[in-house]
């Protein structure tokens, strides 16, 4: 099975998230989108950032009736800070029947020639990017295992709706139901 690898911290979900994911599991040949919920960096103290549990749980629930999408907890157990080199030859490792592929947004390729191992993950995995807004040139246009995906441009950013949550203002639409519901009912990011 082929299958293309969201990685995010996913603080918390949103719809932005979704329509990538479900833009390349139905318009590419992707069979299914892993979620790889980030695991809270040791290093960097963000009173913000959900506890790791809480933020695959939301994934998992907003994702929970689309069986071409899934959630991981594999950088849960691995050293932090986790490059994602290392995931990526984990999951091989754990899954060597599958093939994946690494999703960015177009404003990572800027700085992707400095990832750990970028070359490898071009060699061994390759890339499926979706356009994000003001994206800087880069060197990875025609390169060949770099693929550019058409996907709907939405500026939606998880900053924005803990701001919006922690101002009391709706964040209805931004977020799958069920994710709103959880995030009120535990009073996250208040």
């Amino acid at each position: 099975m082929k299958i293309g690898l969201f990685f995010g911290s996913f603080n918390p979900i949103h719809m932005g998230h979704l329509i990538i994911a479900n833009t390349m599991a139905t318009a590419t040949d992707l069979e299914q989108i892993w979620f790889v919920v980030s695991p809270q960096n040791p290093f960097k103290k963000n009173k913000s950032l959900l506890h790791e549990f809480d933020r695959f749980d939301m994934v998992d629930r907003a994702i929970s009736d689309n069986p071409k999408l899934k959630v991981t907890d594999i950088e849960f157990s691995m050293p932090r800070p986790s490059y994602t080199i290392d995931t990526l030859t984990k999951l091989q490792e754990k899954f060597p029947q599958h093939t994946f592929k690494l999703i960015i947004g177009e404003d990572n390729l800027e700085q992707f020639k400095n990832w750990k191992n970028h070359e490898a993950i071009l060699q061994y995995y390759g890339l499926y990017v979706y356009p994000r807004p003001n994206s800087a040139p880069h060197e990875f246009g025609n390169h060949p295992a770099v693929q550019f995906i058409s996907a709907p441009l939405l500026d939606i950013s998880a900053t924005y709706i803990r701001d919006c949550i922690k101002n009391n203002r709706s964040i209805r639409y931004m977020v799958p139901d069920i994710v709103e519901e959880m995030i009120s009912r535990k009073k996250f990011y208040i």
